[in-house]
């Protein structure tokens, strides 16, 4: 059997022989790359389906698994989020409308502002993770446990080699 990656060498074994040596990282990296815009799909259609954009989503999971009092500085989840100060000012906007999240002073420093989950952003969080857990083994069905920990075995070794180690 073989997918599309493999056409892709296949048609650059073809037509630059030359290069045959040097494609070995395309078997790897152009799957992930594949993957993850399979995933990417997915996921937003998912989130979609429950009002949300991923960013949207991306932001309540964050805020979700930092624990009470569930807030973090924009600061914070711009790190977390790996999307620009603007961009996860414009996510605050539309998520505070919807009355997901809400900004809140600082009482020491009022010039500093905490982005706080709300109950209702809070309910709407619990009942959508379940879902996306059982969304994401749903992609995944096709391997089986242990190769799900070897992939994500190398994929971590792979992300620790680039400095993805922390989230702040």
């Amino acid at each position: 059997m073989s997918d599309a990656v493999d056409q892709i060498v296949g048609q650059w074994a073809s037509e630059r022989p030359d290069l045959v040596d040097d494609l070995w990282p395309v078997e790897m990296l152009g799957r992930i790359q594949r993957v993850a815009l399979i995933i990417t799909k997915e996921v937003k259609a998912f989130t979609a389906e429950h009002g949300l954009e991923m960013g949207e989503f991306d932001v309540l999971t964050t805020l979700r698994r930092c624990g009470a009092p569930y807030t973090m500085t924009a600061g914070a989840l711009v790190k977390a989020s790996f999307v620009t100060s603007g961009a996860i000012t414009n996510r605050i906007d539309r998520m505070e409308a919807k009355g997901l999240v809400e900004r809140v002073r600082d009482g020491a420093d009022r010039r500093s502002v905490r982005i706080r989950l709300t109950e209702q952003g809070r309910q709407v969080i619990d009942v959508v993770m379940g879902e996306h857990l059982r969304n994401y083994a749903r992609l995944a069905e096709s391997l089986d446990r242990a190769e799900m920990d070897q992939v994500a075995a190398v994929l971590r070794k792979l992300l620790e080699a680039h400095g993805d180690t922390t989230l702040t």
